[in-house]
Protein backbone atom coordinates (compact mmCIF):
# COMPACT_ATOMS: atom_id res chain seq x y z
CA UNK A 1 0.00 0.00 0.00
CA UNK A 2 1.77 3.14 -0.80
CA UNK A 3 1.03 6.45 -1.13
CA UNK A 4 2.71 10.09 -2.33
CA UNK A 5 3.85 13.34 -1.31
CA UNK A 6 1.55 15.00 -3.85
CA UNK A 7 -1.49 16.45 -2.51
CA UNK A 8 -2.39 18.20 -5.75
CA UNK A 9 -6.52 17.75 -6.49
CA UNK A 10 -6.84 14.31 -8.00
CA UNK A 11 -3.50 13.01 -5.81
CA UNK A 12 -3.33 10.80 -3.07
CA UNK A 13 -2.87 11.84 0.53
CA UNK A 14 0.73 12.23 1.88
CA UNK A 15 0.63 9.08 4.30
CA UNK A 16 1.83 8.66 7.69
CA UNK A 17 2.32 5.41 9.92
CA UNK A 18 2.18 6.31 13.62
CA UNK A 19 4.19 2.76 15.81
CA UNK A 20 2.44 3.24 18.67
CA UNK A 21 -1.07 4.34 20.48
CA UNK A 22 0.37 5.84 23.73
CA UNK A 23 -0.08 9.45 24.53
CA UNK A 24 2.58 10.47 22.26
CA UNK A 25 1.27 8.55 19.50
CA UNK A 26 -1.99 9.16 19.32
CA UNK A 27 -0.92 13.05 19.21
CA UNK A 28 1.22 12.94 16.77
CA UNK A 29 -1.91 11.24 14.79
CA UNK A 30 -3.94 13.91 15.62
CA UNK A 31 -1.53 17.02 15.29
CA UNK A 32 -1.27 14.97 11.85
CA UNK A 33 -4.17 14.54 10.25
CA UNK A 34 -5.37 18.18 11.10
CA UNK A 35 -2.48 19.17 8.75
CA UNK A 36 -3.42 16.96 5.89
CA UNK A 37 -1.91 13.32 6.58
CA UNK A 38 -3.51 10.15 5.76
CA UNK A 39 -2.53 8.38 9.16
CA UNK A 40 -2.41 5.10 10.24
CA UNK A 41 -1.95 4.03 14.25
CA UNK A 42 -0.28 0.65 14.62
CA UNK A 43 -1.00 -0.52 18.19
CA UNK A 44 0.48 -4.15 19.50
CA UNK A 45 -2.28 -4.07 22.83
CA UNK A 46 -5.45 -5.17 21.98
CA UNK A 47 -7.14 -2.05 23.22
CA UNK A 48 -6.13 1.43 23.85
CA UNK A 49 -6.27 1.65 27.50
CA UNK A 50 -3.22 2.14 29.80
CA UNK A 51 -3.11 0.70 33.09
CA UNK A 52 -4.00 2.49 36.76
CA UNK A 53 -1.65 5.54 36.31
CA UNK A 54 -2.59 9.06 36.33
CA UNK A 55 -0.62 11.90 34.25
CA UNK A 56 0.34 15.65 35.60
CA UNK A 57 -0.15 18.21 32.23
CA UNK A 58 2.10 20.85 33.06
CA UNK A 59 1.00 24.46 31.07
CA UNK A 60 3.54 23.24 27.96
CA UNK A 61 1.90 19.81 27.65
CA UNK A 62 -1.79 22.10 28.05
CA UNK A 63 -0.03 24.48 25.05
CA UNK A 64 0.32 21.28 22.83
CA UNK A 65 -3.07 20.23 23.09
CA UNK A 66 -4.57 23.72 22.20
CA UNK A 67 -2.57 23.41 19.19
CA UNK A 68 -4.86 20.07 18.46
CA UNK A 69 -8.32 21.28 19.55
CA UNK A 70 -8.16 19.32 23.16
CA UNK A 71 -6.88 21.66 25.38
CA UNK A 72 -10.37 22.98 26.87
CA UNK A 73 -12.01 19.71 27.17
CA UNK A 74 -9.07 18.47 28.79
CA UNK A 75 -8.73 21.04 31.47
CA UNK A 76 -12.54 20.70 31.93
CA UNK A 77 -11.64 17.18 33.09
CA UNK A 78 -9.10 17.78 35.15
CA UNK A 79 -8.60 17.03 39.02
CA UNK A 80 -8.74 19.87 41.26
CA UNK A 81 -5.34 21.16 42.16
CA UNK A 82 -5.79 22.61 45.15
CA UNK A 83 -3.56 23.75 48.18
CA UNK A 84 -0.86 20.84 49.51
CA UNK A 85 2.90 20.85 49.73
CA UNK A 86 5.97 18.92 50.55
CA UNK A 87 6.05 16.61 53.47
CA UNK A 88 8.48 14.46 55.55
CA UNK A 89 7.80 10.98 57.10
CA UNK A 90 6.22 12.61 59.69
CA UNK A 91 3.81 14.65 58.21
CA UNK A 92 5.89 17.90 59.08
CA UNK A 93 5.42 20.57 56.11
CA UNK A 94 8.35 21.28 53.93
CA UNK A 95 6.79 23.45 51.89
CA UNK A 96 3.22 24.59 50.60
CA UNK A 97 2.25 24.38 46.82
CA UNK A 98 -0.20 27.30 45.88
CA UNK A 99 -1.44 26.54 42.31
CA UNK A 100 -2.38 29.92 41.86
CA UNK A 101 1.00 31.19 41.69
CA UNK A 102 2.00 28.24 39.27
CA UNK A 103 -0.41 29.90 37.26
CA UNK A 104 0.68 33.29 37.96
CA UNK A 105 4.05 32.52 36.32
CA UNK A 106 3.37 29.91 33.93
CA UNK A 107 -0.23 30.98 32.69
CA UNK A 108 -2.26 27.84 34.12
CA UNK A 109 -1.78 25.58 37.04
CA UNK A 110 -0.80 21.92 36.64
CA UNK A 111 -3.90 19.42 36.11
CA UNK A 112 -3.98 15.51 36.76
CA UNK A 113 -6.10 13.06 35.14
CA UNK A 114 -6.22 9.15 34.64
CA UNK A 115 -3.82 8.41 31.54
CA UNK A 116 -7.00 6.26 30.04
CA UNK A 117 -9.02 9.53 29.88
CA UNK A 118 -6.49 11.41 27.95
CA UNK A 119 -6.59 8.58 25.61
CA UNK A 120 -9.90 8.09 25.07
CA UNK A 121 -10.11 11.96 24.34
CA UNK A 122 -7.57 11.85 21.47
CA UNK A 123 -8.65 8.67 20.28
CA UNK A 124 -12.03 10.09 20.11
CA UNK A 125 -10.79 13.11 17.36
CA UNK A 126 -10.00 10.80 15.34
CA UNK A 127 -11.65 8.77 12.55
CA UNK A 128 -12.36 5.80 13.51
CA UNK A 129 -10.31 3.87 10.64
CA UNK A 130 -7.11 5.20 11.80
CA UNK A 131 -6.14 3.11 14.94
CA UNK A 132 -5.19 -0.31 14.44
CA UNK A 133 -5.26 -2.18 18.07
CA UNK A 134 -3.96 -6.02 17.78
CA UNK A 135 -0.92 -4.48 15.43
CA UNK A 136 2.52 -5.45 16.12
CA UNK A 137 4.79 -3.56 13.48
CA UNK A 138 8.55 -3.77 12.27
CA UNK A 139 10.28 -1.48 10.68
CA UNK A 140 12.08 -2.78 7.11
CA UNK A 141 13.07 0.17 5.63
CA UNK A 142 13.57 3.48 6.69
CA UNK A 143 13.37 5.15 3.58
CA UNK A 144 14.82 7.79 2.04
CA UNK A 145 13.15 11.33 1.75
CA UNK A 146 16.05 12.35 -1.37
CA UNK A 147 14.26 9.13 -3.51
CA UNK A 148 10.37 9.31 -4.14
CA UNK A 149 10.81 6.01 -4.94
CA UNK A 150 11.67 4.98 -1.96
CA UNK A 151 8.99 5.37 1.08
CA UNK A 152 9.56 3.98 4.45
CA UNK A 153 8.15 0.75 4.78
CA UNK A 154 6.36 -0.97 8.16
CA UNK A 155 5.47 -4.71 8.34
CA UNK A 156 2.50 -5.57 10.12
CA UNK A 157 0.31 -9.22 10.47
CA UNK A 158 -1.88 -7.37 8.06
CA UNK A 159 0.66 -6.54 5.31
CA UNK A 160 3.37 -3.98 4.89
CA UNK A 161 2.52 -0.30 4.76
CA UNK A 162 4.47 2.04 2.70
CA UNK A 163 4.31 5.99 4.14
CA UNK A 164 6.85 9.36 3.69
CA UNK A 165 6.49 9.00 7.15
CA UNK A 166 6.47 6.56 10.12
CA UNK A 167 6.37 8.32 13.16
CA UNK A 168 7.86 5.73 16.22
CA UNK A 169 6.03 5.88 19.31
CA UNK A 170 6.81 2.62 20.50
CA UNK A 171 7.92 3.54 23.67
CA UNK A 172 11.12 2.95 26.00
CA UNK A 173 11.42 -0.45 24.53
CA UNK A 174 11.34 1.02 21.08
CA UNK A 175 11.84 -1.52 18.12
CA UNK A 176 11.53 1.53 15.79
CA UNK A 177 14.47 3.29 17.58
CA UNK A 178 16.92 0.01 17.68
CA UNK A 179 16.11 0.05 14.00
CA UNK A 180 17.05 3.08 13.39
CA UNK A 181 20.30 3.19 15.75
CA UNK A 182 21.51 -0.25 16.19
CA UNK A 183 24.79 0.84 17.66
CA UNK A 184 23.15 2.75 20.39
CA UNK A 185 23.44 1.30 24.03
CA UNK A 186 20.12 1.76 24.86
CA UNK A 187 18.50 2.07 28.29
CA UNK A 188 20.03 2.38 31.55
CA UNK A 189 18.74 1.69 34.94
CA UNK A 190 17.96 4.92 36.75
CA UNK A 191 18.71 3.71 40.35
CA UNK A 192 14.64 3.70 41.80
CA UNK A 193 11.68 1.59 41.43
CA UNK A 194 8.04 2.88 41.24
CA UNK A 195 4.91 1.95 42.96
CA UNK A 196 1.22 3.17 41.24
CA UNK A 197 -2.09 1.95 42.98
CA UNK A 198 -5.55 3.84 42.30
CA UNK A 199 -8.18 3.25 45.75
CA UNK A 200 -11.98 4.82 45.96
CA UNK A 201 -12.40 7.93 47.35
CA UNK A 202 -11.27 7.63 51.27
CA UNK A 203 -14.57 9.67 52.15
CA UNK A 204 -12.75 12.20 53.74
CA UNK A 205 -10.75 15.56 53.09
CA UNK A 206 -7.52 15.18 52.78
CA UNK A 207 -4.14 17.09 51.31
CA UNK A 208 -2.61 16.33 48.35
CA UNK A 209 1.22 16.08 48.65
CA UNK A 210 4.23 14.48 47.76
CA UNK A 211 6.57 13.31 50.96
CA UNK A 212 10.21 13.07 50.73
CA UNK A 213 11.69 10.44 52.94
CA UNK A 214 15.25 8.80 53.42
CA UNK A 215 15.86 6.94 49.50
CA UNK A 216 12.03 6.69 49.16
CA UNK A 217 9.25 9.06 48.23
CA UNK A 218 5.65 8.82 48.02
CA UNK A 219 2.82 11.23 46.11
CA UNK A 220 -1.20 11.37 47.16
CA UNK A 221 -3.76 13.21 44.69
CA UNK A 222 -6.88 12.64 43.71
CA UNK A 223 -8.85 12.56 40.59
CA UNK A 224 -12.22 14.57 39.67
CA UNK A 225 -13.97 11.83 40.95
CA UNK A 226 -12.24 11.63 43.81
CA UNK A 227 -10.49 8.17 43.22
CA UNK A 228 -7.23 8.37 44.69
CA UNK A 229 -3.99 8.16 42.64
CA UNK A 230 -0.64 7.65 44.49
CA UNK A 231 2.32 6.56 43.52
CA UNK A 232 5.83 5.66 45.14
CA UNK A 233 9.89 5.55 44.85
CA UNK A 234 12.78 3.86 45.93
CA UNK A 235 16.21 3.91 45.67
CA UNK A 236 16.82 -0.10 45.26
CA UNK A 237 18.90 -2.63 42.96
CA UNK A 238 16.92 -3.27 39.76
CA UNK A 239 15.19 -7.00 39.21
CA UNK A 240 13.27 -6.98 42.84
CA UNK A 241 9.81 -8.00 43.36
CA UNK A 242 8.52 -8.38 46.83
CA UNK A 243 8.38 -11.91 48.60
CA UNK A 244 5.94 -13.94 47.29
CA UNK A 245 4.80 -11.49 45.05
CA UNK A 246 2.66 -9.33 47.77
CA UNK A 247 3.69 -5.58 46.72
CA UNK A 248 0.84 -4.35 48.96
CA UNK A 249 2.99 -5.82 51.40
CA UNK A 250 6.23 -4.26 50.32
CA UNK A 251 4.19 -1.18 50.07
CA UNK A 252 3.31 -1.32 54.36
CA UNK A 253 6.58 -2.17 54.81
CA UNK A 254 8.24 0.99 53.30
CA UNK A 255 5.94 3.23 54.16
CA UNK A 256 3.06 1.84 56.52
CA UNK A 257 4.50 4.25 59.50
CA UNK A 258 4.50 7.25 57.61
CA UNK A 259 1.77 10.03 57.70
CA UNK A 260 -1.75 10.09 56.91
CA UNK A 261 -3.65 9.32 54.74
CA UNK A 262 -0.72 6.91 53.06
CA UNK A 263 -1.41 3.88 55.75
CA UNK A 264 -5.20 4.25 55.04
CA UNK A 265 -4.66 4.41 50.83
CA UNK A 266 -2.23 1.25 51.30
CA UNK A 267 -5.39 -0.42 53.36
CA UNK A 268 -7.59 0.33 50.62
CA UNK A 269 -5.47 -1.06 47.99
CA UNK A 270 -7.18 -4.09 46.97
CA UNK A 271 -5.35 -7.72 46.21
CA UNK A 272 -3.50 -7.23 42.97
CA UNK A 273 -4.02 -3.61 42.77
CA UNK A 274 0.11 -2.16 43.12
CA UNK A 275 2.22 -1.92 39.46
CA UNK A 276 5.76 -2.11 40.39
CA UNK A 277 8.25 -0.95 37.72
CA UNK A 278 11.80 -0.37 37.54
CA UNK A 279 12.50 3.02 36.14
CA UNK A 280 15.29 3.34 33.02
CA UNK A 281 16.28 6.21 31.06
CA UNK A 282 18.29 6.73 28.08
CA UNK A 283 21.68 8.14 29.60
CA UNK A 284 23.37 8.65 26.12
CA UNK A 285 21.29 10.39 23.67
CA UNK A 286 20.82 9.27 20.27
CA UNK A 287 22.48 11.18 17.72
CA UNK A 288 19.27 12.48 15.73
CA UNK A 289 15.68 11.53 16.58
CA UNK A 290 15.44 11.16 13.03
CA UNK A 291 16.64 9.18 10.23
CA UNK A 292 15.30 8.44 6.76
CA UNK A 293 11.70 9.24 6.84
CA UNK A 294 11.43 7.84 10.42
CA UNK A 295 10.96 10.35 13.51
CA UNK A 296 10.78 8.94 16.98
CA UNK A 297 9.26 10.34 19.80
CA UNK A 298 8.68 10.66 23.22
CA UNK A 299 10.48 7.83 25.10
CA UNK A 300 11.45 5.94 22.27
CA UNK A 301 13.56 9.51 21.81
CA UNK A 302 14.13 10.25 25.15
CA UNK A 303 13.24 8.32 27.89
CA UNK A 304 13.54 10.26 30.99
CA UNK A 305 13.22 9.84 34.75
CA UNK A 306 9.32 10.68 35.79
CA UNK A 307 10.66 13.30 38.81
CA UNK A 308 9.38 16.40 36.78
CA UNK A 309 6.57 15.10 35.69
CA UNK A 310 7.45 15.83 32.42
CA UNK A 311 7.57 12.11 30.32
CA UNK A 312 4.59 12.28 29.11
CA UNK A 313 4.70 16.06 28.88
CA UNK A 314 7.10 15.93 26.63
CA UNK A 315 5.70 13.37 23.77
CA UNK A 316 3.11 15.49 23.57
CA UNK A 317 5.45 18.46 22.59
CA UNK A 318 6.92 15.99 19.90
CA UNK A 319 4.14 15.41 18.95
CA UNK A 320 2.84 19.17 17.95
CA UNK A 321 6.55 19.91 17.06
CA UNK A 322 6.65 17.16 14.64
CA UNK A 323 3.52 17.72 12.72
CA UNK A 324 4.77 21.58 12.58
CA UNK A 325 7.76 20.07 10.89
CA UNK A 326 5.71 17.99 8.48
CA UNK A 327 3.72 19.95 5.74
CA UNK A 328 1.63 17.03 3.82
CA UNK A 329 2.61 18.40 0.32
CA UNK A 330 6.75 18.39 0.82
CA UNK A 331 9.31 16.37 2.19
CA UNK A 332 8.96 16.38 5.89
CA UNK A 333 11.76 18.56 7.86
CA UNK A 334 12.89 16.06 10.25
CA UNK A 335 16.03 17.34 10.80
CA UNK A 336 14.64 20.43 11.43
CA UNK A 337 12.22 18.22 13.86
CA UNK A 338 15.46 17.11 15.98
CA UNK A 339 17.07 20.72 16.12
CA UNK A 340 13.74 21.67 18.15
CA UNK A 341 13.64 18.99 20.31
CA UNK A 342 16.73 17.25 21.30
CA UNK A 343 18.55 19.88 23.19
CA UNK A 344 14.98 20.52 25.49
CA UNK A 345 14.46 17.33 25.86
CA UNK A 346 18.22 16.52 26.78
CA UNK A 347 18.45 19.65 29.19
CA UNK A 348 15.05 18.43 31.10
CA UNK A 349 16.27 14.38 31.13
CA UNK A 350 19.63 15.62 32.91
CA UNK A 351 17.16 18.22 35.06
CA UNK A 352 15.01 15.33 35.82
CA UNK A 353 18.01 13.07 37.03
CA UNK A 354 19.30 15.61 39.24
CA UNK A 355 15.85 16.06 40.84
CA UNK A 356 15.79 12.12 41.62
CA UNK A 357 19.15 12.39 43.69
CA UNK A 358 17.88 15.51 45.60
CA UNK A 359 14.64 13.82 46.47
CA UNK A 360 15.60 10.84 47.26
CA UNK A 361 18.74 11.14 49.34
CA UNK A 362 19.66 8.13 51.87
CA UNK A 363 22.18 9.94 54.39
CA UNK A 364 20.76 11.55 56.67
CA UNK A 365 23.43 15.02 56.82
CA UNK A 366 22.67 15.32 53.08
CA UNK A 367 18.57 14.95 54.00
CA UNK A 368 19.18 17.87 57.06
CA UNK A 369 20.75 20.16 54.71
CA UNK A 370 18.10 19.43 52.03
CA UNK A 371 14.94 20.39 53.88
CA UNK A 372 16.83 23.28 55.34
CA UNK A 373 17.39 24.50 52.30
CA UNK A 374 13.23 24.21 51.16
CA UNK A 375 12.15 25.09 54.15
CA UNK A 376 14.41 28.38 53.46
CA UNK A 377 13.39 28.79 50.11
CA UNK A 378 10.00 28.49 51.39
CA UNK A 379 10.73 31.22 54.19
CA UNK A 380 11.43 33.69 51.29
CA UNK A 381 8.85 33.37 48.86
CA UNK A 382 6.86 30.38 47.17
CA UNK A 383 7.77 31.43 43.84
CA UNK A 384 11.44 30.10 44.52
CA UNK A 385 10.10 26.85 44.35
CA UNK A 386 8.66 27.25 41.58
CA UNK A 387 11.82 28.15 39.50
CA UNK A 388 12.41 24.24 38.88
CA UNK A 389 10.19 24.30 35.88
CA UNK A 390 11.34 27.60 34.48
CA UNK A 391 12.64 27.00 30.72
CA UNK A 392 9.70 23.67 31.14
CA UNK A 393 6.71 25.25 31.78
CA UNK A 394 6.93 28.23 30.11
CA UNK A 395 6.90 26.70 26.65
CA UNK A 396 5.17 27.56 23.73
CA UNK A 397 4.28 25.82 20.45
CA UNK A 398 5.82 26.87 17.20
CA UNK A 399 3.80 29.06 15.42
CA UNK A 400 3.53 28.80 11.50
CA UNK A 401 1.26 30.82 8.51
CA UNK A 402 -2.32 29.31 8.01
CA UNK A 403 -2.16 27.19 4.61
CA UNK A 404 -4.69 26.67 2.39
CA UNK A 405 -4.62 23.46 2.76
CA UNK A 406 -5.17 22.49 6.35
CA UNK A 407 -8.14 20.10 7.02
CA UNK A 408 -9.32 22.34 9.65
CA UNK A 409 -8.86 26.21 9.38
CA UNK A 410 -7.41 28.08 12.13
CA UNK A 411 -5.64 25.00 14.13
CA UNK A 412 -1.97 26.18 15.03
CA UNK A 413 -0.36 22.83 13.85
Amino acid sequence: MTATGDTRPGARQARAVVVGGGIGGLTAALALHLRGWRVTVLERARELKPVGAGISLAPNAQRALDVVGLGDEIRSLAAWTGDGGLLTPKGRWLSRADPGLAAERFGRSLVLLHRATLIEKLAARLPADIVRTASGARLADAGDPGDPARPARVVTPQGDLEAELVVGADGIHSAVRGALFPEHPGIAYSGFTTWRVLVPPLGRPFVQHETWGPGRLWGTHPFADGTIYAYAAAMLPPGRTAADGDERAELRRLYGSWHDPIPAILDAVEPGGVLRHDVHHIAEPLPAFHRGRVALLGDAAHAMAPTLGQGGNQAIEDAVVLAHHAAPDAAPDLAGYTRARQPRTAMIARRAMTVSRVNMLGNRPGIALRNGVIRAAGLVGPTLMLRGLDGIADWRPPQRRPHARDAVPGERV
